[in-house]
């Protein structure tokens, strides 16, 4: 059985990211990936959106690795040369009684330590978007958006460079917790196994299926896993705005928002459909409520600029009706096994957080 220092499970943004952290820490890393490539899932289907850290609850690990984290990828992104751009957003007032809770979503911000929020009245806000009708609206400067698979990019060659490995169509596919390390039962063409003594879960919608596969590990530790399928829809035609355009956000997620890519080309997403299994296809009927929606703020968009764009999947540790859970970050001083680090529900804002996840993890890997 091959020996190992440190293996990282999933090659998506944070695993990447966590792989960086550790090889520039001096550690020997192996990156073990189950499909063809890297960020084939979450990470390459969601808004690419550097979020500013406002909505989460004060204290949280959302709250205080998304801010650390925007802070940490805007200064990795100019030093590194990856595609960015702090376009701002505007979260939109479309009725008089939603501008109490924009001044309630601006005190929050505010405990999170984002202070640059704005409070514009509808002139002012058309000034800056004339396509848009609402009665107040929040302006986050700090929000931007990024290429992620220039991310991703770029963590692996700052991890490769230090001496980590990727090994794609590499699926973990048990494992067992010894006296020695982890032991993993690694499928693909070649199957093996390797005994490490640091292993980071950061597997995204697989998690809980590898920490199940473990051998040893307390089963009792393991949260539920609910999946929560956004559908994105693109704009036809050139876009009207140049700023990211959010609702008062909703209970599982933030609206169907407005968001852009580096061409300037928009895109509207995502929605909330709870499914059972894994499935990326976008179903066309759920157009009509994606142009109800939009409507209530951009009332100019027409009948047939809508295309289907993607689809991306949430993590969730809770289901329908329920608020969203923060990021569970599991190291031996909350399971008892000393050497594994599991990362669950990492969902949004889990690309922004995602440099700051990956200190946070170095600094528990160095306790084990």
């Amino acid at each position: 059985m091959e020996k190992i220092d440190c293996v990282v499970i999933g090659a998506g943004v944070v695993g990447l990211a966590c792989a960086r952290a550790l090889a520039l820490a001096g550690r020997e890393v192996i990156v073990l990936e189950a499909a063809g490539s890297i960020g084939t899932e979450t990470s390459s289907r969601n808004s690419e959106v550097i979020h500013a850290g406002i909505y989460y609850p004060p204290g949280s690990a959302k709250a205080v690795l998304c801010v650390r984290g925007r802070q940490l990828l805007y200064r990795y992104c100019e030093e590194h040369g990856v595609a960015h751009r702090r376009c701002g957003k505007l979260i939109v007032a479309t009725a008089a009684e939603q501008i109490a809770t924009l001044r309630k979503i601006q005190i929050h911000a505010a405990a999170n330590g984002v202070r640059d929020l704005r409070l514009l009245a509808a002139d002012e806000t058309r000034a800056m978007e004339p396509e848009l009708r609402c009665v107040a609206a929040l302006h986050s400067p700090s929000t931007g958006i990024i290429d992620s698979h220039g991310l991703m990019l770029g963590c692996q060659g700052d991890a490769e460079d230090h001496g980590a490995m990727l090994a794609l169509h590499s699926p973990v596919t048990g494992g067992e917790i010894t006296s020695t390390g982890i032991a993993l039962e690694v499928g693909g063409a070649e199957p093996m196994r390797i005994c490490a003594r640091t292993v980071v879960n950061s597997a995204g919608l697989m998690a809980q299926r590898v920490a199940s596969s473990v051998r040893g590990f307390p089963q009792e530790k393991i949260p539920p896993c609910h999946y929560a399928k956004g559908n994105y829809f693109s704009l036809a035609g050139r876009s009207p705005f140049t700023h990211l355009i959010y609702p008062v956000p909703e209970t599982a997620g933030l609206g169907v928002h407005l968001t852009l890519d580096l061409a300037g080309q928009a895109r509207f997403g995502p929605d909330v459909e709870w499914i059972a299994e894994i499935d990326y296809d976008v179903d066309l009927r759920r157009a009509n409520g994606f142009y109800r929606a939009i409507r209530d703020y951009w009332p100019g968009l027409r009948d047939g600029q809508l295309a289907p764009g993607y689809a991306g999947i949430r993590p969730k540790l809770d289901g329908p009706g329920k608020p969203a859970s923060d990021f569970l970050i599991q190291g031996p001083a909350e399971h008892g096994v000393q050497g594994l680090v599991n990362l669950f529900g990492i969902e949004s804002p889990g690309l922004t957080a995602s440099l700051a996840l990956a200190e946070h993890v170095v600094e528990i890997a160095g306790k084990a």
